[in-house]
């Protein structure tokens, strides 16, 4: 029986998620709630876990592709067995990833602001190289501070003169 692995809903103010990287290809065996594949929104990164134990018998979203929630990421068969290593290379060959893309680790709306701005991302050349500050005298490290003594605590039996 195959099952359908799908983006999970995301948070109420995110309207996309780009999938970062897959942890398994086709022909993997996969357990219940393993790490397929990580999603990145603005917010945060998400995992997606598989929803059963099989084998991964299809990717149908490929590494940087846009997502939204509910769309149809990959395929598991839960009463496929797992091919041997000869078998899979003549059965079918994996799609090879998709390079990463120079942002890829900004998030998707910071790599729409760089492209609509065309502004250099930090790192690259036109950064400048020195990075000593200007300040005329080195920093100091700050002074350690004595440990607080603990209060001395008064005696029930003895005089109030004497607890001060």
């Amino acid at each position: 029986m195959t099952i359908e692995v799908r983006v999970p809903q995301l948070p109420e103010s995110v309207a996309d998620a780009t999938l970062v990287v897959w942890h398994k290809q086709p022909g993997d065996p996969v357990g219940r709630d393993e790490n397929l594949a990580d999603l990145e929104t603005d917010k945060v990164v998400l995992e997606v876990p598989a929803p059963v134990a099989g084998v991964l018998t299809e990717l149908r979203v490929v590494a940087g592709t846009t997502v939204t929630s509910g769309a149809l990421l990959a395929i598991i068969d839960e009463t496929a067995t797992v091919a041997k290593p000869a078998e899979a290379a003549t059965a079918a060959p994996s799609p090879a990833p998709a390079a990463r893309a120079e942002g890829a680790k900004l998030g998707p709306a910071a790599r729409r602001l760089v492209e609509e701005k065309q502004l250099a991302r930090a790192g690259s050349a036109s950064r400048t190289s020195s990075a000593r500050s200007t300040s005329p005298r080195p920093r100091r490290p700050r002074p350690r501070r004595a440990p607080r003594r603990p209060r001395r605590r008064c005696a029930a039996a003895a005089p109030s003169s004497a607890c001060r």
